[in-house]
């Protein structure tokens, strides 16, 4: 076109390269074109207009290319080419977007150099750069002093100072903006009424927030993707998930498309109240809505999956990220090594932490958090306490978190010295202790029966500036009552509540738990009501010592209506709750069976029934008399139910009690969780029974379940001790199947199971069928596998 002298034309397709640009690596590759064109010592020379230029400028602003811009700028006064007004606003909006309020102005004043008058748009440029420079008070000048200049406020002017005071937390002011905007002929759009919306839930001025959304949409401002989004993450963040999802159902009804922003917020949410599946079926959603997952999906499902201890599930999401070609990032690794170490599997939190250092991440004061939280927590104090010293020469500074750590475990393990040491250190280190860290010691101090030191400690943190927390007041209330001080603990109740304290579930469950260790159930029914009145909702503990009482008090009835009460509140009963039912129903079968021996034969050995030896002798038919019973109170047995007792005896290898648990459960039509399958796998890996342990596998397979990498070492390597060799290839080939995170398979089975076990050859054969179906491990992992096969060997 151009040798043609076909210039018009030739401006239009170039005007629409520059538009069509979607990434750096277009604009680049732009900007080398435009150049070679604009030479002069080019053959078909087509030097770029004003317009050329000042699109190309627009272009490179939108991905923040400021370099690229000034060189862009420089180039075009070197053609002689003059900057308009649209030249220098688009300089002046660039800077300002950085917060570079400096360079900004200075383009400013090129505009009146060249004669010209800055516009509503230089201005409203100007505000954003104050705002984003964080000065507000300069921002609001600019903008009291527009209609001065003779420019016209305009939405856009209006939005962008309101969202700065929003964001400096002068919110009242920008709605006091927002309602002045009708003066000046202007009317809020969808992002002033988003703006604000956000910043009112965000100071946890939730019914204003609720009210504005509202407001928009009567007054026909329709919400957008970001409205929508603001409102299912503060719905998320009030745990109304109902809500919230009904909100995205809305947005979309009306052919919004949301953004992977949206949908995270939705899942994070569901993370964060456990309920996992729920956020997979957004995931699921997302993705059939074609938008992408991106690292803070699958982040925020790791940490759901961490709540919930299902671990190898948690290393799935790894592999997916691998494979979507996302990067995992140092919060994914921490996230993951931290559901590792909550499973108690720290083997493979090291392993993580080599893959994390492989892939050029640095561990951070989150990473070693994490392990010596979870080692002190495991009891691994002298671990530790190793890995604590090591810190320094690795550049890490210790923080509150390990310090607090190691203050509790050493405290739980009854060494209070070496303790305050610890807190001496900590303040020799310019590491401030917080309520937790004293809460750790007035612990140890009161498990060793000082109060009045522990009282002493509340004096000491209050000085150091430490506010005493609901959980101070617990652990003070629980050993004044541990004592029989009830005057004592309810005066420091009433001190905590004076205080401005509200009393949370452990408090009202340190009284109720008094109450029922010495008989006394209508107290304990009295607490329990005034907790309720209160807005605090009993926990599992609370409604279990309440069954234990009433059943040491030979009240059946009494205690199956409290388990009735539980269930109906919402509240899932655990391993303990069923276990004083069970043991009740025990005595009763025991002294029907034995009602020939004499009466203090009877009586002592009922009485030294221990609750935790219930799984140890409860038979089908007990469990059966408990159905019976809930049935009669109105409590239908569910799958909760059967997984409790099932994971209970599989627990102290009563396999045929648990088989027919699970037999019976299948015949009422009810689905075992994977809890359930986890349960009866481990019991028979444990019992070597491979079988059928093995066909639990394959039954786990079939209904979408991931067996315990665990279990499944232990069935692989019993196969091989026993010459099943086929067998246990099939198994494990079965295993590749499932989506697991190879490296967590080949850490588990291959090192810790088969090479541990000295079966290097079946581990190199294993290798080579991972190698054969292309399962792709870390090269770390990998090397590590060769090493112990050369080693193996060379024994």
């Amino acid at each position: 076109m151009i040798p043609n002298n076909l210039f018009g034309v030739g401006e239009k397709i170039r005007i629409s390269m520059i538009k069509a640009c979607v990434s750096v690596d277009d604009i680049r590759f732009l900007l080398d074109f435009l150049r070679q064109m604009n030479r002069d010592d080019n053959d078909i020379k087509f030097k770029l207009s004003v317009r050329s230029y000042n699109e190309l400028l627009m272009m490179l602003a939108r991905f923040l290319m400021i370099d690229e811009m000034r060189r862009v700028y420089t180039e075009m006064l070197n053609d002689m080419i003059v900057p308009n007004i649209y030249t220098l606003n688009t300089m002046v909006n660039a800077y300002s977007k950085m917060g570079n309020i400096v360079e900004a102005n200075l383009y400013v004043s090129k505009i009146f150099q060249a004669g010209l008058s800055p516009d509503s748009f230089t201005y409203t440029s100007l505000i954003l750069g104050y705002c984003r420079n964080n000065d507000v008070n300069s921002a609001y000048k600019v903008f009291n002093m527009m209609p001065n200049k003779g420019c016209r406020r305009n939405e856009v002017s209006y939005t962008t100072i309101i969202h700065g005071l929003c964001e400096a937390g002068r919110i009242d002011e920008g709605i006091s903006l927002f309602k002045k905007m009708r003066e000046d002929d202007c009317y809020p759009t969808v992002r002033t009424y988003t703006v604000i919306i956000h910043a009112l839930f965000g100071n946890d001025r939730n019914l204003e927030g609720m009210d504005l959304f509202n407001e928009m949409r009567e007054r026909s401002c329709e919400p957008n993707v970001h409205t929508y989004t603001v409102m299912v993450d503060a719905m998320c963040k009030e745990r109304k998930l109902d809500e919230s999802r009904r909100i995205l159902n809305e947005m979309m009804e009306k052919g919004l498309v949301p953004s992977v922003v949206t949908y995270n917020a939705l899942i994070r949410g569901y993370c964060e109240e456990g309920r996992i599946e729920a956020a997979l079926e957004i995931l699921g959603l997302m993705e059939s809505n074609n938008c992408r997952p991106n690292e803070r999906t699958y982040n925020e499902l790791i940490c759901g999956y961490s709540k919930r201890k299902h671990v190898h599930k948690a290393m799935t999401l790894l592999s997916k990220m691998l494979e979507s070609k996302l990067t995992p990032s140092l919060v994914t690794y921490n996230s993951l090594i931290h559901v590792q170490c909550k499973a108690g599997h720290f083997d493979s939190a090291y392993k993580l932490l080599d893959l994390l250092k492989e892939n050029g991440l640095v561990p951070d004061q989150w990473t070693y958090s994490v392990f010596i939280d979870t080692l002190c927590k495991s009891k691994r104090m002298e671990e530790a306490c190793d890995l604590f010293n090591s810190l320094k020469e690795k550049g890490i500074k210790a923080n509150e978190v390990m310090y607090t750590a190691l203050i509790d475990g050493h405290c739980k393990a009854g060494k209070i010295d070496e303790a305050i040491s610890l807190l001496e250190r900590m303040h020799s280190e310019d590491c401030l202790p917080n309520s937790s860290t004293y809460n750790s010691l007035i612990y140890g101090v009161c498990k060793e029966g000082k109060v009045q030191e522990g009282l002493s400690m509340v004096e000491n943190m209050s000085k150091m500036g430490v506010k005493p927390t609901v959980a101070t007041y617990t652990i003070l209330i629980e050993e004044m009552l541990r004592e029989g001080d009830f005057d004592h603990a309810n005066r420091v109740f009433n001190q905590m509540v004076s205080f401005g304290h509200k009393p949370d579930v452990y408090t009202y469950t340190a009284f109720i738990h008094t109450y029922c260790t010495s008989g006394n159930v209508k107290e304990a029914e009295g607490m329990m009501a005034r907790m309720i009145e209160a807005g605090v909702m009993p926990d599992s503990l609370t409604y279990t010592l309440l069954i234990s009482a009433y059943e040491r008090l030979g009240l059946a009835y009494d205690a199956f209506n409290v388990l009735k009460r539980m269930l109906d509140a919402g509240c899932d009963p655990s391993h303990r709750t069923y276990s004083f039912l069970i043991r009740h129903l025990s005595k009763i079968k025991l002294m029907k069976e034995n009602s020939h021996l004499e009466q203090l034969d009877l009586v002592q050995s009922v009485t030294f029934f221990n609750a935790a030896d219930v799984w140890k002798i409860m038979q089908l038919e007990t469990a059966l008399e408990l159905f019976e019973k809930m049935m009669e109170h109105g409590c239908t047995p569910g799958v909760n139910t059967y997984a409790k007792l099932i994971i209970g005896v599989c627990k102290v290898g009563r396999w045929g009690v648990a088989n027919s648990l699970f037999n019976h459960m299948i015949e009422r039509g009810l689905v075992p969780n994977e809890d359930i399958y986890n349960a009866l796998l481990s019991c028979c890996c444990e019992l070597r029974m491979l079988s059928s342990a093995a066909r639990l596998v394959e039954a786990m397979m079939e209904h979408g379940h991931l067996p315990l990498l665990e279990s499944c070492k232990l069935l692989l390597c019993g196969l091989y001790d026993e010459g099943e060799n086929e067998k246990a290839k099939a198994v494990f080939v079965h295993l590749l199947l499932c989506g697991y995170n190879y490296d967590e398979v080949a850490w588990k089975i291959l090192i810790d199971g088969l090479l541990k076990s000295g079966l290097a050859d079946r581990c190199s054969e294993l290798l080579s069928v991972m190698e054969k179906r292309g399962c792709q491990i870390d090269p770390i992992t990998y090397t590590k596998l060769i090493e112990g096969l050369d080693g193996s060997h060379g024994t």
